[in-house]
C-alpha cells in the first residue's frame, strides 16, 4: 500500500549508498578542508588555534605560493590548446576510416587507462639522461646539442612533464571529438562542398563550429584535469628543480604533508578548489547555451 501511494521509494532507496559515500568522501572532507584553512593545525594532534584569515593573508604574499600560480597559469594555458588541438586532429585524422579505426583510437587512448604514476615511471625512463630515448634520438640525428637531463633542468622540467601529461590526455580528447563529429550532418558538409568550400573552408565554417558541444566538454574537462594534476608532477619532478615544476596542487600537498603545516595547506587547497569551481560554472553556463542554440 505504501508504494503504491509513495512509488518514489523504490528508486530513492537505490540513492542511499552512493549518497552517504559522496557525502563521506567529498563533501566532509571538503568542508573539514575549508575548516582546517583557518587554523594553524600541523595535521596530528587535537591541540591548534583558531586563526582566521591569516592562512590566506600570508599565501598571498609567498614566494613560493606565488611561483606555484605562476606554474599552474602555465600548465593551464598549455593544457588548453596542446591536447585540445592534438586531440581534435587525431579525431579528424581516424574519422570514417574504419578499417584502421579501432585500432587507433585504442592505441590512442591507451594511456588514459593507465595510472598517472605509471605515466610518469614511463616517462622518467624515456627523459633518462644517458639511456632514454629522447636523448638516443636526438643524438642519432646529430643533435647531441639538444641533448640534456630534461627533468633536471630548471628550464626544461615544467615542459618535460607537460608533455608526458599531454600524451596520456590527448586521447580522452579524441575520442569526445570523434562522438561529437558523428553529430555533424553530412548533407550539410555536403552542401558546403557543393557549394565550392574546400576541406579547410568546410573545416573551419561548418565541422568546428558544429562540434563547440564538444568542445565545451573537452576544454573543462581538461582544464579541470589541469588544476589537480599532481601525482605525475610528483613522480616525475616532486616539484623541482628549485621548485620550478610547482603548480598549486604540488604546493598544497609540501605544504600540508611535508612541512606538517596542515592549514596552511588547506589554505591553498579551498583556492585550488574556487579556482575549479569557476571553471564547472563556466562549463555549465556554456553548456545551457549550446542546448539553447540548437534546440
Amino acid at each position: 500500500m505504501m508504494l503504491r501511494r509513495h512509488p518514489w521509494i523504490v528508486p530513492a532507496s537505490f540513492l542511499v549508498l552512493p549518497v552517504l559515500v559522496y557525502i563521506t568522501f567529498v563533501i566532509l572532507p571538503t568542508l573539514n578542508s575549508l575548516y582546517y584553512s583557518f587554523t594553524d593545525w600541523v595535521g596530528y594532534g587535537a591541540d591548534f588555534n583558531f586563526v582566521g584569515t591569516a592562512n590566506f593573508e600570508k599565501i598571498f604574499t609567498d614566494r613560493l605560493f606565488s611561483n606555484a600560480i605562476k606554474n599552474t597559469a602555465i600548465w593551464l594555458a598549455l593544457a588548453m590548446t596542446a591536447p585540445t588541438l592534438l586531440g581534435l586532429t587525431l579525431a579528424l585524422a581516424l574519422q570514417g576510416k574504419r578499417k584502421i579505426n579501432t585500432l587507433y583510437k585504442s592505441l590512442f587512448y591507451l594511456p588514459i587507462c593507465l595510472s598517472p604514476i605509471i605515466i610518469g615511471i614511463i616517462w622518467v625512463w624515456l627523459y633518462s639522461p644517458k639511456l632514454g630515448i629522447v636523448n638516443l634520438f636526438l643524438r642519432s640525428i646529430g643533435l647531441d646539442q639538444l641533448a640534456t637531463a630534461w627533468l633536471a633542468n630548471p628550464n626544461t622540467a615544467l615542459f618535460a612533464v607537460f608533455v608526458a601529461w599531454a600524451w596520456q590526455q590527448t586521447g580522452l580528447n579524441m575520442v569526445i571529438f570523434l562522438a561529437g563529429l558523428t553529430s555533424v550532418p553530412t548533407p550539410l558538409v555536403e552542401a558546403a562542398k557543393v557549394d565550392g568550400a574546400n576541406y579547410w573552408q568546410t573545416l573551419i565554417k561548418v565541422i568546428i563550429p558544429m562540434l563547440r558541444p564538444a568542445t565545451v566538454v573537452v576544454l573543462a574537462l581538461t582544464a579541470i584535469s589541469a588544476l589537480k594534476s599532481f601525482e605525475i608532477i610528483w613522480v616525475m619532478t616532486m616539484g623541482g628543480p628549485f621548485n620550478k615544476s610547482d603548480t598549486l596542487a604540488v604546493f598544497m600537498y609540501s605544504e600540508s604533508f611535508r612541512k606538517f603545516k596542515m592549514g596552511y595547506g588547506s589554505s591553498a587547497a579551498v583556492i585550488l578548489f574556487l579556482m575549479t569551481l569557476v571553471i564547472i560554472v563556466l562549463y555549465f553556463r556554456q553548456t545551457a547555451a549550446a542546448e539553447e542554440l540548437y534546440d
